[in-house]
């Protein structure tokens, strides 16, 4: 077989990588959505079912007995599918309940405006104008809704989330986060238990004054307070330079908690200022707010100095690295544990976009696959369970 390593390059048309790309892309799309089509008939074979128990339940006054009979003659009928068990019929049951409009979750806009993170969310879905995003708004009765397909993610996250997150419009968060972040049901349940919701948009900055309102929120969401690294292990780590060493070492699981869109660029990024040598604990960028971020680690107590550090190379950046195809830089201080009273005196002055937030290295759930399984995954789901 024939590679292109093996075809002189010089043979091939210039925009030949381009044009591969392009396919790639395509193919990748493709899988994407044969995937969640996939996924979609199996949430809507389990909601057909649990609606239709209910209903035999509520309208013909049907007991428990019918369900538990129903799951013998099914695993009778089909003796390799283990979905049909009596529990993950109840499951499908609640499944119908909790989600009467499927294949779509309404969340009423005014319970949405309650989470200035979903409000954020519905403004940058609507200032990308694309129809991909995963939320839309809807009119219905004279009221609003905003709703999310319930398809977005698998059953195993479904059957996870109902009972753990009670509220609907932060189910929705979670929906939409998993989604969005390619969070398996394990990060799912380890980011509830965190509570990333709350979590999101909590470091103390100064972004309402230092950056364009029309940023401000965004980058405020794209950060949050506390970052959870049990991922790295539980021994004692020393200093600043154990800990970013740690940190690249699980770099999937950095990325997967700093959150959609960050990049890594490198680790005691050198730069030269004035013929002195420096270096910046971490360097990455944002893809969607298209801005260098600086992050700057302390194995300490936060204490003032560390913000003008912090703030000397966020300027060294915007003079030596970005572009000016880039948005000015945002520098991120992470430490053990701070006073926010202390971060917010500290900031004030400075004009540069600052944040600090705390880092925890208890251990959690740390499994970073896809949120969605494979085709052959989730062909197996639907013969043999």
């Amino acid at each position: 077989m024939t590679t292109t390593s093996d075809i002189d390059n010089r043979l091939l048309p210039s925009d030949y990588k381009q044009w591969c790309n392009e396919i790639m892309s395509l193919i990748e799309q493709a899988k994407l959505q044969a995937v969640l089509n996939v996924n979609k008939e199996l949430l809507s074979l389990y909601w057909k079912i649990g609606n239709d128990i209910i209903q035999k339940q509520e309208i013909l006054g049907w007991g428990k007995q019918v369900v538990e009979q129903l799951a013998q003659d099914l695993t009778v009928s089909f003796p390799d599918d283990r979905g049909f068990s009596s529990r993950n019929l109840w499951n499908m049951k609640r499944f119908a309940s909790e989600y009467p409009d499927f294949p779509f979750l309404q969340v009423p806009l005014a319970e949405i405006q309650k989470y200035e993170i979903l409000q954020v969310a519905l403004a940058e879905n609507s200032e990308a104008q694309t129809n991909q995003s995963p939320l839309t708004v809807v009119e219905k009765g004279g009221n609003k809704f905003v709703r999310i397909p319930l398809t977005l993610i698998t059953w195993y996250h479904h059957i996870s989330l109902i009972p753990k997150v009670k509220s609907p419009a932060e189910r929705l968060f979670y929906i939409m986060e998993t989604f969005r972040q390619g969070w398996s049901r394990d990060v799912m349940l380890a980011n509830i238990a965190a509570d990333c919701l709350h979590a999101k948009g909590k470091a103390v900055t100064n972004f309402t004054s230092a950056l364009p309102p029309v940023h401000s929120d965004f980058a405020r969401y794209a950060f949050k307070d506390p970052y959870s690294f049990g991922f790295i292990g539980t021994e004692s780590l020393r200093n600043e330079l154990e800990i970013e060493r740690k940190l690249t070492e699980h770099i999937t699981d950095f990325l997967m908690e700093m959150g959609r869109g960050f990049a890594f660029v490198g680790r005691q990024y050198h730069l030269s200022v004035d013929g002195d040598d420096y270096y910046i604990d971490l360097l990455m960028y944002h893809l969607q707010m298209h801005r260098y971020v600086v992050i700057e680690l302390k194995a300490v107590e936060f204490v003032p100095e560390f913000v003008s550090k912090l703030n000397f190379y966020i300027s060294a950046v915007d003079e030596y690295v970005k572009t000016k195809e880039d948005n000015p830089t945002i520098g991120l201080l992470l430490c053990p544990n701070k006073s926010d009273e202390k971060v917010r005196f500290s900031l004030r002055g400075f004009s540069q976009p600052l944040g600090v937030a705390e880092y925890e290295l208890k251990k959690i759930i740390s499994d970073v696959q896809s949120a969605l399984p494979t085709i052959e995954e989730i062909e197996t789901q639907l013969n043999q369970k």
